[in-house]
C-alpha cells in the first residue's frame, strides 16, 4: 500500500494547556487506523489540525508525499481529506441530495429545461444514487434528513465527504449515537471503503470495534504519542493499558445486591414523543433501594421519553410515576431534583450542561441557590469554586481548570462534569441514561464503580443504556423494552447477550429461553 498521510511532530497549545506535543501519525491508502486515547489525550485536536480547523504551532503534514498547506477546512477538502464529526454538520429540513451537494452545487449556465443559477435537483439525486451504489451506502436522495434515523444521517455525512473527492476520511466517534445494529453496518461500510483505497482514521473509545475493523492503532496519552500496534496482535486489555498507562478492569466487580423498598414505581405510563406519536405505551416497573435496574432496548423504543417523563422534562399523557409512594407524575424538574433524583441525561449538550458557563458553575446547576453556594440570593463564588475544585480532582476532569467554559472540554470530560455533579449529592434515586457514551475506558471503569458504589450505599439506580455489555455488567435486574413496552424482566446475574438481543428485536420470551 502507498503512504497516503504522514503527520510529523504536530504540536498545538491552548494557553497553558499543551493539547498535542510532537505527535506523529502515519496512514496508508486503504488502511484503517484506530486513534485511541483517554478523554483529553489530544485525539480531536490532532485531527482538527489535519482538517484545517486548528493551525499547528509546530510540525508538518504530508499528503500523498507532498507537504500539505492546510489553512482551513476548504484546503483539506480540496486535497481529498473529509471529516465526519461526532455532531453531524447537516441541515435537518433539507433533503439528502441537498445536504450532500451543499457547498459543492453544480448549477447550469443555461440550456433546455434548466434555470440559470438553480441547482438541477434531478441531476443531484442521480449523482447521490450513483455514489450510494458505488460505495454501498444506501440512502433515499429525496428523503428529508430530520426524518431519518441517526445511522442513515451518518451515511449522508460520509457520502457528502466522498462526493467532494475524499480519499482520507476522519471519523470522530462515529458510533457514539448508533444502535448496535447500526454500528455493525457502519463497520462493514468502513471496511468496504478501505477496500476501494480510502484511508480512514477512526476515533473511538469502544475497543471491541477497534479490534473488529482496524488494521493498526495509534495511542495518545496526555497529548503525547505513546506508540502504535498491529490490531491482529492486540487485545482489549493491552489497548486499554496503553491508553491509560495502568491495568484496567474492563468488567466491573460487584457483590450481591440487597434490595429494599421501592423508590421509583412506574405504573402504566404513556408518553408521546416530539411528533405526538405514542412512544411509551403502558410501561410498568419499579426500582428498589440498593439495586440497579437496567433498561435494555434498541434506541427509539421509548427510553428517551421514559427518562424525560421521570425527570420532569416531558409531560406524561397518563399513568403514574411514584417516588417513595408519592405521586410525582408531571412534576417539574426542580421538584424532581428536590425530592432526591439525580439525572445523568442522554444528551449532555441539551439537558446536562450550559456550554458558555464555567466548569465551576456547571457543577452547581441544581444547587446554586442553596447554601453554601448562595447567601440571601447572592452567589458565593469562593464556595462554588472550592466545591468544583474538589469534584474535578475526585472525578478526574481534564484539564483541571474550573474557570474555563465547559464547552472547551472534550465530550468525555463534559460527561465527567455531569457525573461528578449528580453523584456527589445525597440523592435517593439515580437516573443514568447512556452514562458512558463517548467516555474512555479508564473513565468508564470509574463511572461504573461509582454507580455500583451508589447502589451499595442503598440508592436506587435506573440505568438506561444501548450498550449491552454495560447492561449485563451492572444490572441486578434487566427490563427489556420493545415498542414502548416492557416485554420481559430478567435476572441480571443469569441474563445473556443473546437472550436480551432477541427480546430487543421483538422476539418472545419463549424464543429467548430456547436460544
Amino acid at each position: 500500500m502507498s503512504r497516503l498521510l504522514e503527520m510529523k511532530g504536530l504540536t498545538k497549545r491552548f494557553g497553558p494547556v499543551l493539547a498535542c506535543d510532537n505527535v506523529d501519525l502515519k496512514l496508508d491508502a486503504g488502511e484503517i487506523v484506530g486513534l485511541l486515547g483517554e478523554n483529553g489525550a489530544g485525539k480531536s485536536t490532532l485531527v482538527k489540525m489535519l482538517f484545517g480547523i486548528y493551525e499547528p504551532d509546530a510540525g508538518e503534514i504530508y499528503f500523498d508525499g507532498q507537504l500539505a498547506d492546510i489553512e482551513g477546512p476548504g484546503d483539506a477538502i480540496a486535497q481529498g481529506i473529509g471529516m465526519v464529526h461526532q455532531h453531524f454538520q447537516l441541515v435537518p429540513p433539507l433533503t439528502v441530495a441537498e445536504n450532500i451537494m451543499l457547498g459543492a452545487e453544480v448549477v447550469p449556465e443555461g440550456g433546455p429545461g434548466s434555470v440559470v443559477g438553480v441547482m438541477n435537483m434531478a441531476a443531484a439525486e442521480e449523482r447521490v444514487l450513483e455514489l450510494s451504489k458505488r460505495f454501498g451506502l444506501k440512502v433515499d436522495p429525496s428523503a428529508v434528513v430530520e426524518d431519518l434515523p441517526v445511522g442513515v444521517q451518518q451515511r449522508v455525512e460520509i457520502l457528502k465527504a466522498l462526493n467532494r473527492g475524499a480519499r482520507l476520511l476522519i471519523l470522530d466517534e462515529p458510533t457514539a449515537v448508533l444502535t448496535p445494529k447500526e454500528t455493525d453496518e457502519l463497520l462493514k461500510v468502513m471496511r468496504s471503503l478501505a477496500d476501494t483505497g480510502v484511508g480512514i482514521i477512526f476515533i473511538t473509545h469502544k475497543l471491541r470495534e477497534v479490534l473488529a475493523v482496524t488494521d493498526r492503532v495509534t495511542v495518545l496519552r496526555n497529548g503525547k504519542y505513546i506508540g502504535s500496534a498491529e490490531t491482529a496482535e492486540s487485545t482489549q486489555q493491552s489497548l486499554a493499558e496503553m491508553m491509560v498507562g495502568r491495568s484496567v478492569v474492563l468488567r466491573v466487580e460487584k457483590g450481591t445486591a440487597h434490595p429494599g423498598s421501592s423508590v421509583l414505581e412506574v405504573r402504566d405510563l404513556r408518553v408521546r414523543d416530539d411528533r405526538g406519536s405514542a412512544a411509551v405505551q403502558g410501561m410498568s416497573f419499579d426500582v428498589r433501594e440498593g439495586e440497579i435496574l437496567g433498561i435494555a432496548g434498541v434506541e427509539g423504543n421509548g427510553q428517551r421519553e421514559l427518562v424525560e417523563a421521570i425527570t420532569g422534562i416531558r409531560h406524561s399523557e397518563s399513568g403514574a410515576i411514584l417516588f417513595g409512594g408519592i405521586d410525582m407524575t408531571n412534576a417539574t424538574p426542580r421538584e424532581v431534583s428536590e425530592w432526591g433524583v439525580a439525572h445523568i441525561p442522554e444528551n449532555r449538550e441539551k439537558d446536562g450542561l450550559v456550554d458558555n458557563y464555567s466548569v465551576a458553575d456547571n457543577m452547581v446547576l441544581n444547587t446554586y441557590f442553596k447554601e453554601p453556594f448562595a447567601s440571601r440570593g447572592i452567589r458565593v463564588v469562593d464556595a462554588i469554586r472550592k466545591w468544583a475544585s474538589k469534584l474535578i480532582e475526585k472525578f478526574d476532569v481534564r484539564p483541571r481548570t474550573i474557570t474555563s467554559p465547559v464547552k472547551s472540554l472534550s465530550g468525555g470530560n463534559k460527561q465527567k462534569v455531569i457525573v461528578a455533579r449528580e453523584l456527589s449529592a445525597e440523592n435517593k434515586l439515580i437516573v443514568a441514561s447512556q452514562p458512558t457514551r463517548g467516555v474512555d475506558v479508564g473513565s468508564i471503569e470509574f463511572i461504573h464503580n461509582q454507580l455500583v458504589h451508589q447502589r451499595d450505599k442503598g440508592r436506587a439506580v435506573l440505568l438506561v443504556s444501548a450498550e449491552l455489555d454495560e447492561i449485563l455488567s451492572l444490572s441486578d435486574r434487566v427490563a427489556v423494552v420493545y415498542e414502548g413496552r416492557v416485554v420481559a424482566e430478567l435476572d441480571g446475574a443469569t441474563a445473556t447477550r443473546e437472550e436480551i438481543g432477541l427480546l430487543m428485536a421483538g422476539g418472545s420470551a419463549s424464543e429467548a429461553a430456547v436460544s
